[in-house]
């Protein structure tokens, strides 16, 4: 364990359970000179992430909003990692129910040739009372791609994932589902997969 001594500003520190900690804001800047981008982006995700009236789990506030952050950050002067979280932060999206979710999207944006996908979005039906929210989605071409994490392995949640999969056929988008061992094997595992279904929506690769 290696201390460190540094000057806070008052709104910089809060109070958890009686102890002061450092606050969201700053407590992301300083992992800025600890984790890579990649990460960075990760911790910030969990820290915006809002979700309400998504007709299921819990109303979720975020510990910072993403304007917040964006205003702290911008008002910051020579602090270590602070260049890093300035890079950061246009790659932070709000709605990301997991850090696999981000890496899954920052995978699809360094390929760099593939459309932009939005994260959290409802798709809705004429024929459904309630939209189905889905992790990725790519409204244009009719694309939604699902990280499946390993609560979806429960018998519970396989009855609803196939409702969730019928209900997409239903409203003619193109799923691809995505598990922990397609992000082991890397973008050239999982981008064609991504392309193949984007080309079924019409996409096609730029020239």
């Amino acid at each position: 364990m290696v201390g460190h001594s540094r000057r806070f500003e008052p709104e910089e520190v809060i109070l958890l359970s009686g102890l002061p900690v450092t606050s969201p804001a700053r407590t992301w800047l300083d992992l800025a000179s600890m984790l890579c981008l990649d990460d960075l982006v990760i911790a910030g995700d969990f820290l915006v992430c809002t979700h309400e009236d998504r007709g299921f789990g819990r109303s979720r506030p975020p510990l910072v909003s993403l304007e917040e952050l964006n205003l702290y950050i911008s008002r910051k002067r020579r602090v270590p990692g602070l260049a890093k979280a300035r890079n950061a932060l246009p790659h932070l999206r709000v709605g990301v129910d997991s850090p696999q979710e981000t890496r899954l999207r920052l995978m699809l944006q360094a390929a760099q040739h593939l459309p932009p996908f939005r994260v959290d979005y409802p798709v809705s039906s004429d024929d459904h009372e309630f939209p189905r929210w889905v992790d990725l989605a790519c409204p244009e071409f009719r694309t939604c791609i699902e990280y499946e994490g390993a609560h979806h392995l429960t018998p519970m949640r396989q009855v609803a994932d196939k409702g969730r999969d019928r209900f997409m056929v239903d409203c003619g988008w193109n799923q691809v589902k995505i598990y922990a061992r397609d992000l082991e094997l890397g973008a050239e595992w999982v981008v064609p997969q991504v392309e193949a279904a984007l080309r079924r929506g019409g996409w096609r690769p730029p020239s």
